[in-house]
């Protein structure tokens, strides 16, 4: 049995909750919100599987390298909802009902953390996939970490494809400034 059943109530809670979360998005598969709900499944199990271990066991250098992602993480995501919410111009008319609200933005944001990377909160997500597999390393955690990472990646790739063909040019030209998720490396 897979390990992070263990605990299948919280599992399936939290399922529940994405599940309901994500509704729009899984009515229109290959949405990069369709992906996005697999990753984050992907990192539910992680938490479920790890979270009884966390602030248990005695300090190592991977529960300190999970624990420095996690806090990455939480700056990653806070950057770039707060410079999406201050220069995106988000606007419920914008036609795409999978999206949230703060994702239907009417201006390329292309300042603050995304003058570096193009995607901080999937980025955020990487960084909490693997700071959770830090905390009790396992190859079932291994294994949930590299799956949310593959659809964090389809995330991005089809998150780009949606923003080139809402934004046009000006978002091919950021995407040749910019990188994906680590400035200059991907």
């Amino acid at each position: 049995m897979v390990e992070f059943l263990s605990d299948p109530a919280a599992f399936a809670a939290g399922s529940a909750l994405l599940g309901w979360t994500s509704r729009k998005p899984l009515s229109r598969p290959g949405s990069h919100g369709f992906y996005r709900f697999f990753a984050w499944e992907a990192i539910l199990g992680l938490v479920v599987l790890n979270r009884a271990t966390w602030g248990i066991d005695p300090p190592s250098l991977h529960r300190y390298a999970g624990a420095a992602l996690l806090a990455v993480s939480v700056l990653l995501v806070a950057a770039g909802l707060l410079t999406l919410r201050r220069h995106g111009r988000a606007d419920a008319e914008r036609g795409d009902q999978a999206l949230f609200g703060f994702e239907k933005t009417t201006q390329l944001v292309t300042s603050g953390i995304y003058r570096h990377i193009r995607h901080p909160m999937y980025a955020s997500l990487l960084a909490l996939a693997w700071g959770a597999q830090l905390q009790d390393p396992t190859l079932a955690g291994a294994a949930l970490a590299a799956v949310a990472s593959l659809f964090l990646w389809l995330t991005a790739r089809t998150d780009e494809r949606e923003c080139l063909a809402y934004f046009g040019p000006v978002y091919a030209d950021y995407m040749q400034r910019t990188r994906r998720f680590v400035p200059g490396l991907f």
